[in-house]
């Protein structure tokens, strides 16, 4: 069954989101993130790019040829066939289709009032349907 870990009151869930995805390769892990849209799809491509000078963190969108063989895959397609199991980080505001075909899924959650109302939903969704969740509150400094 999908864990699922919800990070809530997230000052940027892009940047937060190149965060996890840095650790989760570190650890050698496959990620796959799901952008709510085209524009912050493309905002995080770009950032996964400039966010850290000392990282290399290889990623292409999922449609791309080297998808299979590319660590990072990134996407806004809530229903994608993904080549990768491990990790799903989800910056959108639904649950994905197919989260559950993950061993684990990272909910990042913002400190704006629709996204944390939306989280809500979601952590309510989840739960009703039993999955494993932990709950994780970021600090603002």
């Amino acid at each position: 069954m999908t864990r699922i870990d919800f990070h809530s009151n997230v000052p940027s869930k892009i940047a937060y989101a190149c965060r996890l995805a840095r650790k989760a390769r570190n650890a050698d892990f496959r990620i796959v993130i799901l952008a709510k849209d085209r524009a912050q799809l493309a905002e995080l491509d770009d950032l996964l790019w400039t966010f850290s000078e000392q990282d290399f963190l290889p990623h292409v969108n999922m449609n791309d040829a080297l998808a299979v063989q590319t660590p990072i895959l990134l996407t806004d397609d809530p229903a994608m066939e993904s080549p990768h199991h491990q990790i799903l980080i989800n910056l959108s505001d639904a649950p994905p289709t197919h989260f559950a075909r993950f061993e684990r899924m990272f909910e990042i959650v913002s400190s704006e009032d629709t996204d944390k109302s939306a989280g809500r939903e979601r952590y309510s969704y989840y739960k009703q349907r039993g999955y494993p969740l932990t709950h994780f509150v970021a600090e603002n400094t």
